[in-house]
């Protein structure tokens, strides 16, 4: 298994967290997501057959870009 701590700087609220962890949990593969709103850090763990760069694009077109 894979994992990726990243920021995500629109990360502003709860809400976002969820949406955050709805969006990357859709895809297959997936096993976590668990941030922290405070510091905007996010952590995703993930097996085949997800991808960073498939994780990455579905935050991008979710509207949480990960920097």
């Amino acid at each position: 298994m894979e994992n990726k701590t990243v920021k995500i700087p629109d990360m502003s609220c709860g809400h976002c967290l969820a949406t955050i962890q709805r969006e990357a949990g859709e895809i297959a593969g997936v096993r976590s997501v668990e941030g922290d709103v405070e510091s905007k850090d996010v952590t995703i763990t993930w097996e085949a057959p997800a991808t960073w760069e498939a994780i990455a694009a579905q935050l991008k077109d979710a509207g949480y870009p990960p920097s």
